[in-house]
């Protein structure tokens, strides 16, 4: 008798634009189930694809909205969880002129927020499931040799670092861990001149978080699967 296969679910946190929607798209297009959360104005696009998505309303900072999404959900089993949302600062500000309120806005976003869902969420995750974030090679210190975009590294290294405190709380965990790093590409936060279309960039990270499934530990990773300093 031939076995059938299991459809696989994904929540796709952060899924209104840019790689969020490049992913939702992919996702899409190779059969899986989409759970893609956005805020309320930003689901116009969403709203206009086909197959089968699930479009749900989050903003990842408010946590009540967190809360409610989390009880809309129970009893649902995830193969993937993935957190994309994320926000930038002005690129020319360092670290000596940006604004306490930006420093805060950036920070929550980017590196609070992201966890504050892998921790509401985590137990709707397969044993052989995948959680994963979207950090950034700017978030390696070892990378960093010219200091610019320094906030917005800031908080993407600190996202690692609390990736690799729950990972580390979580040592027998089966689950693969990610931090995936998609590359400078050409979106509304990655701006024109970035090296990478969506194209190079989407399809090889959702191919580099599959090649991961089922490898337990923390792994910070590229989009074309090459391993990132730390």
């Amino acid at each position: 008798m031939q076995t059938v296969s299991r459809q696989k679910t994904v929540l796709l946190i952060g899924a209104s634009r840019g790689l969020g929607f490049a992913m939702t798209q992919q996702y899409l297009k190779r059969g899986w189930c989409v759970i893609a959360t956005a805020r309320a104005n930003s689901m116009e696009g969403l709203r206009k694809l086909s197959g089968a998505l699930q479009i749900e309303t989050l903003d990842i900072t408010l946590e009540e909205q967190v809360a409610d999404l989390r009880a809309r959900l129970e009893g649902r089993r995830l193969d993937v969880l993935f957190v994309n949302a994320g926000v930038k600062n002005d690129d020319r500000e360092t670290i000596a002129d940006v604004s306490t309120e930006e420093f805060i806005r950036v920070m929550v976003t980017n590196s609070l927020s992201p966890m504050r869902v892998i921790e509401a969420f985590q137990d709707l995750v397969q044993p052989n499931g995948t959680i994963g974030v979207m950090s950034s090679g700017q978030g390696s210190v070892t990378n960093n040799v010219n200091g610019n975009y320094e906030v917005y590294r800031g908080s993407k290294a600190a996202l690692n670092m609390f990736m690799r405190s729950f990972a580390a709380r979580h040592a027998n965990d089966s689950r693969s861990l990610l931090l995936m790093a998609p590359g400078w590409v050409r979106t509304d936060m990655g701006g024109p001149q970035a090296r990478l279309s969506i194209e190079e960039s989407i399809p090889n990270l959702l191919n580099t978080m599959d090649a991961y499934e089922g490898r337990s530990g923390l792994h910070y990773l590229d989009y074309l699967g090459r391993v990132v300093p730390w």
